[in-house]
This record gives C-alpha cells, sequence and structure tokens, in this order.
C-alpha cells in the first residue's frame, strides 16, 4: 500500500489555506472532469486522486489526522483491529467539510460509467479514513463488513420572497413531497436576506442510508420583481418624481423607503433629471445585524407638466421671453 501526498495531489502546501484548498480541487475537478475528457483513463484516475485528496484536506478533523499521521503511517498497517492509528478506539470522521463537498462513492461510480463494485478511493484512504463516511472497509480492517452508514445527500431549492418580507423576516410554511408523501413545514426567514442568500431547513434533504441521517434542505432566495424598488445587494434605488419649479430653484421632496417611512430629501438648486441622491442607512439589514444595513438611492425624474392652467402658462410665456 502507497503513502498517498495529497497535498502534491492538489498542488498546494501543507500550510495552504482553506480556501487555497478548495481553489485547487475546483481547478483539478474542471480540468479532468470526464465531460471534457470523455473515455480518457488517465484523466479518471486524475479526478479520482484529487477527490480523495479533498475529502481528506477539506475536512478539518480529517486534515488533522492526516497530517498527525505523517511518516508514522506504516505504524498503523501493524495495529490490532479497531485499533486507529492515534490510538485505541478512533472512530473515522463523516463528511467533507470547508464548505466544498466531494463526491461520494455512488457519484464517483455513476459519473464514470456505473458501479463496477471496485472502490474509487484508494487502499491508503480505506485504511486510514474508513471510506466516505462509513466504518472501515473488510478489506482495510481484516474483519467482517458492516451496514453503510451515509448522510443523505443536501438538496436545494430556488424559493421566491417578497422584497418586503426579506427586510423585516417573517414564517414561511412550504409543502414538502418525500417519497410521495406530503407534508408542511414552517420556515423562519431571518431579516435582510438577499438575493441568491441561503436558508437552510435541517433534516428535510434525501434520505440517509442505513441508520445515517437526512440531508439538509437549502432554500435559495430569489427576490420577486417589485413594482417601486430595485435591489442591489443590500443597496435599494427607487426613482423620485421632482416638480419642475423645485428642481430648478431648490427645495424639499418625499422619498418612500422600503418599509413605508417617508423621508424629506433635501435638492439643491439646479438639480438634473437623472441625478442620483444617496439616503444612507435606509437600505436592507445585514442578517443578524439590524443596525448594518446598506444604502437607498433616489433617481430624479423631473416632472415636466402634461397640461397648465392659464396661471402657470402665463407664468411660463413669461420665462420664455426672458429666456429670449
Amino acid at each position: 500500500m502507497d503513502f498517498k501526498d495529497y497535498y502534491t495531489t492538489l498542488g498546494v502546501a501543507k500550510t495552504a489555506s482553506d480556501k487555497e484548498i478548495k481553489q485547487a480541487f475546483r481547478k483539478l475537478a474542471r480540468k479532468h472532469h470526464p465531460d471534457v475528457n470523455p473515455g480518457d483513463k488517465a484523466a479518471e484516475a486524475k479526478f479520482k486522486e484529487a477527490n480523495e485528496a479533498n475529502e481528506v484536506l477539506s475536512d478539518p478533523a480529517k486534515r488533522k489526522k492526516y497530517d498527525e499521521l505523517g511518516a508514522n503511517w506504516r505504524a498503523y498497517e501493524n495495529a490490532p483491529p479497531g485499533a486507529g492509528p492515534f490510538g485505541g478506539g478512533w472512530t473515522p470522521g463523516t463528511g467533507g467539510g470547508g464548505g466544498f463537498r466531494t463526491m461520494t462513492e455512488e457519484e464517483v461510480n455513476e459519473m464514470f460509467g456505473g458501479d463496477s463494485g471496485e472502490s474509487p478511493f484508494s487502499d491508503f484512504f480505506r485504511t486510514f479514513f474508513g471510506g466516505m463516511g462509513d466504518e472501515p472497509s473488510a478489506g482495510a480492517r481484516g474483519g467482517r463488513g458492516r451496514p453503510k452508514v451515509r448522510k443523505g445527500q443536501d438538496l436545494e431549492h430556488p424559493f421566491e420572497l417578497d422584497l418586503e418580507d426579506a427586510i423585516r423576516g417573517s414564517q414561511q410554511r412550504l409543502s414538502l413531497r418525500h417519497d410521495g408523501h406530503a407534508r408542511t413545514v414552517d420556515v423562519r426567514i431571518p431579516a435582510g436576506v438577499t438575493e441568491g442568500s441561503r436558508v437552510r431547513i435541517a433534516g428535510e434533504g434525501g434520505r440517509g442510508t442505513g441508520s445515517g441521517p437526512s440531508g439538509d434542505l437549502y432554500l435559495r432566495v430569489q427576490l420577486k420583481p417589485h413594482p417601486v424598488f430595485e435591489v442591489k445587494g443590500r443597496d435599494v434605488y427607487t426613482r423620485t418624481r421632482v416638480p419642475v419649479p423645485t428642481a430648478v430653484l431648490g427645495g424639499e421632496v418625499d422619498v418612500v423607503t422600503p418599509e413605508a417611512k417617508t423621508l424629506r430629501l433635501k435638492l439643491p438648486p439646479g438639480t438634473q433629471s437623472g441625478q442620483r441622491f444617496r439616503l444612507r442607512g435606509h437600505g436592507l439589514p445585514a442578517v443578524g445585524k439590524p443596525d448594518e444595513r446598506g444604502d437607498l438611492y433616489a433617481n430624479v425624474e423631473v416632472e415636466i407638466p402634461k397640461t397648465l392652467t392659464d396661471e402657470e402658462r402665463k407664468h411660463y410665456e413669461a420665462l420664455k421671453k426672458a429666456k429670449g
């Protein structure tokens, strides 16, 4: 059994950050993906090696054990059954951490044409880490095989949300369907979620195998179009109609915020149509930090009257004459 240098596989230093490991894995996964290299066995092997390296180095617990193992890895080969390389009673960690999920054995096998019965993970990995969240295999421990126990797959689903609910938070009742059975769950949407935010619903993802727990469901927020406001991140944009005299001479106009508050905006003389004014702190709040808010931007639209009273016409005619 050969030692696997996972740092060399990903092309990173032993001091690499979680971000650097994630970036290196993504780069290799794209380069050696079967869609890019159909039928290429060398690329397939590289993909599996990168996947295995990421499974260890992206999981803080597995990485720590791997680093501690170091050059003493061969000592484990002669250890009695059930004894871990770091002392008796060690149980392999589960799942791939670090915020970027490694592909499971089933997913890798399916990607490369079905389950051939051969694990896509090396003997070294299965010996020291027991597979993808399972108990070590019979081949690794020398004992009898045990049923696989694995957490279910995490799922993601788009979820449309009104701007008002995004700002103040809300309680949403959702209808979920599992194995042909419908059920309802109440979900709390925190105040300040923005376009692309994810809301986790624990235990509502794919079913686990064996006695493994179910995965989680993540709602990917999509803000519904609003007739008045446009949202970019935590900043909000609106249009403010300004009468011609106010634009020319300066003055104050009302601006309504997304929370239905009315603010007074002071305009300087000579304000032009299309000018933008910022009202600090009247955008969307940050999740969990209600005092940290984006800004509200008011875009000026100078309001040209379509009809005039006789008195108004007289003044505009006088202004026309004054302008030559």
